[in-house]
């Protein structure tokens, strides 16, 4: 863009971001590598595959963590979808497959090729076929740039001066593109448009039948999942259905597309029930485990003996370790949760749950070193708000205020019970320190001139003991002042006692200042 025309922009307000918005969408059209029509692409390549990268791994975490104990089966889904890759539109992405130890049927592809699907809806599907319906479908939303698109989408939408900053630094967005992927879930929890679960369907079959796969598979599956989320079935609602809403209307086109289509080819129900034969046999031990956590909030006692039959079934699986870590937590029996924390962590070491609930039970039994060690462990493969939060206890308890400071803040940006305790606990550390952080102090004026400041608490608690301060310094005036209490998100004004005539100055010329204030348990 041409930097006399940014600055014309920059004077120009509101015309600015649309001249702006103009040039990008004007510069950034490409030809969609899958469907082949002209659409804004400002994400790059590279960036694509960046976004992807950045966030599989804590995206595993998040969703479940991978699931470990039939490295065959891992090797089996692997290969279908590299099967299909290799007649994508996009085979020179570096695409990936793993499964999630999750019971909940569920599948996810990320930007450049990341895909993903639950253990639960493996053993949902009928033949190696309805797999490769399953991952096409995936593989499309990744070559078609649906999770990119999405991205440049909401940095469309984004304010117009972070428009005008990426731009003058002449990065491609990349600055906005990095902000929207921070979180992790945040393309994960994305539901695909109408036209994108359309086009991955459609698209998707093309590709079952380049790698020799029977398209009519994908119709049985598209059947299913309608047939299911007419029963309203709770674990399917919370996955598939969630991000991949399944419709008679694309049933319909499903079954359209297959009628031109081969048929007589590749369905493999034998080869997938081979290799599904482990899940199979444990399925009642995965069920076991699943009752169990329903159970678990209100009844510990019986989520524990769910987690015993579950491990009778299968000894192997950390995560039945883990629940019955987490049910004898919840029955006060700390030493023991330690015990099967420890457990889950020997068969499957790389889940970030397992350290942070062994590292919450090790501080309450009072080992500090082995319960820091362990929430930061818990960190490096998943940042929470809860190994934030317990992380600060650390630090408060070990008098290091400065490094109880870094992880409250952190924790408070969550929205959840834990943020709120972690907000709370920063203001009451924090406060003495820096008021200004937590009280707003802005000079204003009345109509006839009158001085005053208006206070707004911006912390969490309510504030009593206010001390604040106004100045005029030009004229050499200054004056403490004092409030009471000011509750959370209260604002008031409290007069200075002077007015402007007073110093022949502008408002602009008059300071506000917060001096001080405790928080109120």
């Amino acid at each position: 863009m041409n930097a006399s025309i940014l600055v014309r922009c920059i004077h120009s307000g509101i015309h600015c971001c649309r001249l702006l918005l103009a040039a990008l969408v004007a510069t950034a059209c490409a030809t969609n590598p899958v469907t082949r029509k002209t659409e804004l692409a400002f994400v790059s390549e590279q960036q694509e595959i960046s976004m992807g990268a950045k966030q599989y791994q804590q995206s595993q975490q998040s969703a479940g963590g991978k699931f470990i104990l039939d490295p065959a089966l891992a090797a089996y889904v692997s290969a279908v979808g590299q099967k299909l890759v290799k007649v994508s539109d996009r085979p020179q992405l570096p695409f990936e497959f793993v499964i999630i130890n999750d019971s909940v049927p569920n599948a996810w592809a990320l930007p450049g090729g990341k895909l993903a699907l639950n253990r639960g809806l493996l053993t949902e599907l009928k033949s190696e076929a309805e797999l490769a319906a399953v991952l096409a479908h995936e593989i499309v939303h990744a070559a078609a740039r649906h999770g990119a698109s999405a991205v440049e989408r909401g940095t469309l939408l984004s304010a117009g001066a972070a428009v005008i900053s990426v731009l003058t630094a002449d990065n491609r967005a990349a600055d906005l593109i990095d902000a929207a992927t921070q979180g992790g879930a945040m393309l994960l929890n994305f539901r695909f448009s109408r036209e994108h679960e359309l086009e991955a369907d459609r698209y998707g079959m093309d590709y079952m039948v380049r790698a020799g796969y029977d398209p009519q598979a994908a119709v049985e599956l598209q059947e299913t999942f309608v047939r299911l989320s007419g029963g309203k079935q709770p674990n399917w609602l919370a996955g598939m259905f969630a991000t991949h809403p399944p419709s008679q209307e694309r049933v319909d086109a499903n079954r359209a597309k297959a009628a031109g289509m081969p048929g007589g080819l590749f369905r493999g129900e034998d080869a997938y029930r081979q290799k599904l034969a482990f899940l199979t046999a444990t399925k009642p031990a995965y069920a076991a485990h699943d009752e169990g956590r329903k159970l678990l909030e209100k009844q510990p006692a019986q989520a524990l003996a769910q987690a015993d039959r579950a491990l009778k079934l299968e000894p192997r699986e950390a995560m039945f370790h883990a629940l019955r870590g987490d049910a004898l937590r919840k029955l006060g029996r700390d030493a023991e949760a330690e015990r099967e924390y420890g457990a889950a962590i020997e068969r499957n070491d790389a889940y970030y749950a397992y350290y942070l609930n062994r590292g919450l039970v090790r501080q309450r039994l009072g080992n500090q070193g082995g319960a820091q060690s362990d929430l930061e462990h818990a960190n490096k493969l998943l940042p929470t708000a809860a190994a934030h939060y317990l992380l600060g206890n650390l630090a408060q308890g070990a008098n290091n205020p400065g490094k109880a400071i870094k992880h409250y803040r952190l924790a408070a940006g969550a929205d959840s019970d834990v943020g709120k305790r972690a907000g709370a606990a920063l203001v009451r550390l924090d406060l003495p320190r820096n008021p200004g952080n937590y009280l707003r102090v802005e000079p204003v004026a009345d109509g006839s001139g009158n001085l005053g400041l208006r206070v707004t608490n911006r912390s969490p608690l309510a504030l009593r003991n206010l001390r604040i301060a106004g100045a005029v310094p030009a004229a050499g005036f200054q004056r403490d002042y004092a409030l009471a209490t000011l509750k959370p998100g209260q604002t008031t004004v409290v007069a200075m006692g002077v007015r402007l005539a007073d110093f022949r100055v502008g408002l602009d010329q008059v300071r506000g200042q917060a001096r001080g204030a405790e928080a109120v348990d």
